[in-house]
C-alpha cells in the first residue's frame, strides 16, 4: 500500500505518518519525507533574498518518485508525505490512499510563529507560505483524498478505517 499525506507546513503530516507506521508495526513500513528531496539551497529560487522552500521548484520530483517506487518494492507499506505530495501527477497515480491535512489559517500562523526549527521566519515569509499553499497545494488535492482538519486531535481509528477500506485502488 502506498499512502500519500499532503497538507500545509506544520499541519502534522510527519506526526501522522509516524502514527500510521507505529500502528502497522508488524509490517515493513517506510516513510518518505518530501523535504529530503529538496534541491540544495543554492538551486532553489529566492524570494526577497530568502530561500523559497515553499514552491514546487524546490523539490526534485524525479528523485522523489524514484525513491517512492524503490520503497514500494522493498516494503509492505510506504507513506510518502510532503507539502507538494500531490503536485506531481505521475506520482499521484501510484498512491493507493490519499490523505490531506487541512489547517485553519489562524492555527497555521500560530504554529508557524512558534516553529523555530530553522530560526524565526519573517512574517512576510509566513504569509508567503500560506499563499503558496493556496496556490499550489489546495488546488492539487485529489478529490478522493481523505480530508482531515488538523489543529485538533486526529482520531487514528478513522484513518485506519479509511486506509483499510476498499474504496480507491
Amino acid at each position: 500500500m502506498l499512502i500519500g499525506i499532503g497538507g500545509i507546513s506544520n499541519a502534522g503530516k510527519s506526526s501522522l505518518a509516524l502514527r500510521i507506521k507505529n500502528y502497522y508495526s508488524s509490517n515493513k513500513v517506510a516513510i518518505l519525507c518530501q523535504d529530503d528531496y529538496a534541491y540544495p539551497s543554492d538551486k532553489i529560487p529566492l524570494i526577497r533574498d530568502h530561500i523559497d522552500w515553499e514552491c514546487p521548484e524546490s523539490i526534485d520530483f524525479n528523485n522523489y518518485e524514484k525513491a517512492v517506487i524503490d520503497a514500494i518494492e522493498q516494503n509492505d507499506i510506504v507513506i510518502a508525505e510532503g507539502i507538494f505530495a500531490y503536485h506531481n501527477q505521475s506520482t499521484n497515480k501510484l498512491f493507493n490512499k490519499k490523505i490531506f491535512l487541512t489547517l485553519h489559517n489562524r492555527f497555521f500562523f500560530m504554529r508557524k510563529n512558534t516553529d523555530l526549527r530553522w530560526g524565526k521566519e519573517p512574517d512576510w515569509y509566513i504569509e508567503h507560505i500560506w499563499n503558496n499553499h493556496i496556490k499550489y497545494c489546495k488546488k492539487n488535492t485529489p478529490i478522493d483524498a481523505l480530508k482531515i482538519r488538523a489543529g485538533r486531535e486526529i482520531n487514528l481509528e478513522d484513518i485506519i478505517d479509511f486506509l483499510e477500506s476498499n474504496n480507491g485502488k
